[in-house]
C-alpha cells in the first residue's frame, strides 16, 4: 500500500489492526502507547511522533513501506 499523507498512513494502520482483530485498547496494552495516541494516529493527526508511529506499524506487522510482510 502506498502512503501519500498522514491520513492514508492512519487508514493503513487501522485496516491492519482490524485485520488482526485487535482493539485500540488491546494494542495500547501490548504496545505501551495510549489509546488516544493510537486513535490520533489512525485519524491522521499530523503532529504524531514519527518514531512512535513507525514502531506501532512494526508491531502490527507492517514494514516501513507499509506493505504487509510476506505479501506478494
Amino acid at each position: 500500500m502506498k502512503v501519500f499523507d498522514v491520513k492514508s498512513f492512519g487508514r493503513a494502520l487501522r485496516q491492519r489492526r482490524k485485520e488482526l482483530n485487535y482493539t485500540q485498547a488491546f494494542l495500547s496494552e501490548v504496545s505501551g502507547f495510549s489509546v488516544s495516541f493510537i486513535s490520533d494516529l489512525e485519524n491522521g493527526k499530523e503532529t504524531a511522533e514519527l518514531g512512535r508511529a513507525i514502531r506501532l506499524a512494526n508491531l502490527l506487522g507492517l514494514d516501513c513501506c507499509l506493505e504487509i510482510r510476506g505479501a506478494k
